[in-house]
């Protein structure tokens, strides 16, 4: 994601029309494809100022006077994008005026704006290219992922809503996902505060960011830590402050650094297990017996006496899971674990009398 993605994606932040109503928020790809027909459906080109009084997106703020340098510099970006994304707008000036902006017109040819003849997609490949973009959120996207999906929706052909089906959705709660996946686009470091497993206080680190990793339902960052010199994983949810992106470039990452470090944390995911009792038909019970990986294993305490070994990345976060079940679960190992456990439920009791 481009350092411009916030402002692009959202619009003018706390702007009004004359009216006082707050106005709707356009998508940065929506307001390029909206663009890109407009563009298209044209033979002699529009002009500026008919373009952002007219298309989806930029209408909206036109009418306000104050907003109208934001919204010429955020048409000149929406140009920029589209240009690098393969798409053939050009710039038409009638004789003697070349320099005079407000009379130049935008267009784009549309025998020059197809797919090659040796491309074809079915309307299934098309679905399925659309479901996988409808998976991930606004937040979820890389800037080159918008940009794919502004160019498929461009082409204009339609797809049967029957054969998308439903679409599930991917979203990204943490807060230091969005500048993380910027740091990354921009190939910057970043500093963020650290709050480790077991430690009081957070610790500042600078690191280059490589590749953001989802596993277990949770978003990891694979780095490289500039001060301790090495490769690091860290977990979203304990970056406890903002993070900064800094102006010192970032070490490159490997084309294959999600596949690694995704594959390493299923590496710690498979050695990394507990051992549990859960009261039969508890919610402990049906949601634990029912986790990726877990296995059931015979223990002492009567014939069919039977715990749950189950797996995870990260003991520290597993202590928060089991100890919202409460009297449901039982750890039985490692020690550490429960200790942890019963250290959630002590600090419960003291907070609640």
């Amino acid at each position: 994601m481009a350092a411009r993605r916030s402002a692009d994606a959202t619009g003018a932040p706390g702007a009004s029309g004359a009216s006082g109503a707050v106005r709707a928020r356009v998508p940065v790809e929506r307001r390029q494809f909206n663009l890109v027909l407009a563009l298209v459906a044209t033979t002699q080109g529009l002009t500026k100022h008919e373009l952002l009084s007219t298309v989806h997106g930029y209408a909206e703020r036109y009418a306000v006077a104050a907003d109208r340098d934001n919204l010429e510099r955020q048409f000149e970006r929406d140009k920029d994008d589209l240009r690098e994304l393969g798409v053939p707008l050009e710039t038409v000036a009638p004789p003697g005026a070349e320099d005079d902006t407000k009379q130049q017109r935008y267009r784009i040819a549309k025998e020059r704006y197809q797919l090659p003849e040796d491309v074809e997609f079915s309307a299934e490949e098309y679905a399925l290219l659309t479901l996988a973009g409808q998976v991930w959120r606004e937040g979820s996207l890389s800037e080159h992922s918008r940009r794919a999906l502004v160019k498929l929706r461009s082409f204009g052909l339609s797809v049967d809503a029957q054969e998308l089906g439903f679409a599930p959705s991917i979203g990204t709660r943490d807060p230091a996902y969005d500048p993380l996946a910027a740091a990354i686009d921009r190939g910057r470091q970043v500093s963020f505060p650290y709050l480790k497993a077991g430690h009081g206080e957070p610790e500042r680190r600078r690191v280059s960011p490589l590749a953001l990793v989802n596993h277990e339902g949770r978003w990891h960052l694979q780095a490289h830590d500039e001060l301790a010199d090495g490769s690091r994983t860290f977990l979203l949810r304990r970056i406890v402050g903002a993070v900064r992106i800094e102006d010192a470039p970032a070490r490159p990452a490997a084309p294959d650094e999600a596949a690694r470090a995704a594959a390493e944390l299923q590496r710690v995911w498979e050695r990394t297990t507990a051992l549990v009792r859960t009261t039969s038909g508890s919610e402990a019970d049906v949601v634990l017996r029912n986790r990726a990986g877990t296995e059931v294993e015979p223990v002492a305490g009567g014939e069919g006496a039977e715990a749950l070994r189950i797996r995870t990345t990260d003991l520290d976060v597993l202590a928060d899971e089991l100890a919202a079940f409460g009297a449901g679960v039982r750890v039985l190992e490692p020690e550490t674990l429960r200790t942890a456990v019963l250290d959630r439920w002590r600090a419960v009791a003291v907070a609640h009398g």
